[in-house]
């Protein structure tokens, strides 16, 4: 059987490589790997018109929705703590079309970390701006342990209490319409998030797999893309 192509979302940010300092499509090398590791062909998916999201959502069997900046407090209706970053408007419009046509066309889909949050806030909840505990120094992930919540998707696809590399400031707080909480850490801080059985595969963790070792998450995401892949 062919291997689902499975799409991540980007960043733009000012790179440098060789003699060249310039704007870039980013997104960090674990995230490809993982999903090659899990079985998957990755494709990366620059941030564009998110009046484009849908026509690009259905050329893919499967969509991650990668970590990175604060989501606008403005997307839920808040206003910015003076501990949350700079918005990135262009982003978040681009990430959020992608997940609604997700949503939309039953493509599974993954959110990892701010792809969480982005999930909830598209589902209307909103997010704690900042907590401590969750990361390491700048730049430095930390370890911690999740507990899933039995007989869900996530509960299924890691049976047991895992450590699982851990670097952000902002977690869910009302969760989004129809999604159920499915991992907890120690703090009861939500570690997972997904739709209901017979929705489609949605599911979003808070931690970082493409930082670990375990590909069962991802692999769970190409399983998925596999069973509903157009090309059979």
């Amino acid at each position: 059987m062919s291997q689902p192509l499975i799409g991540i979302s980007t960043y733009q940010q000012e790179a440098s490589w060789g003699v060249w300092t310039m704007p870039a499509a980013l997104v960090p090398v674990g995230y490809p790997r993982l999903v090659q590791r899990a079985g998957g062909l990755a494709a990366l998916l620059p941030p564009g018109d998110p009046a484009t999201a849908a026509g690009a959502v259905a050329r893919l069997d499967g969509l991650v929705i990668a970590g990175g900046a604060d989501v606008a407090p403005a997307r839920y209706g808040a206003a910015p703590d003076p501990r949350t970053g700079p918005p990135s408007p262009d982003r978040d419009a681009w990430e959020l079309a992608l997940i609604e046509a997700a949503l939309a066309d039953g493509v599974p889909l993954l959110g990892i970390c701010r792809g969480m949050q982005l999930l909830n806030v598209a589902l209307g909840g909103t997010l704690v701006q900042h907590l401590d505990g969750h990361a390491g120094p700048p730049g430095v992930f930390e370890r911690h342990v999740v507990e899933p919540v039995p007989g869900t998707l996530l509960g299924r696809t890691l049976p047991e209490p895992v450590s699982v590399p851990t670097y952000h400031h902002q977690a869910v707080d009302r969760l989004g319409s129809g999604l159920l909480p499915s991992a907890h850490a120690a703090d009861g801080t939500v570690e997972a998030l997904e739709l209901p059985a017979g929705r489609g595969f949605t599911l979003a963790v808070q931690w970082h797999p493409e930082a670990g070792d375990d590909t069962r998450v991802m692999a769970a995401l190409v399983a998925a893309a596999r069973g509903t892949s157009p090309g059979g």
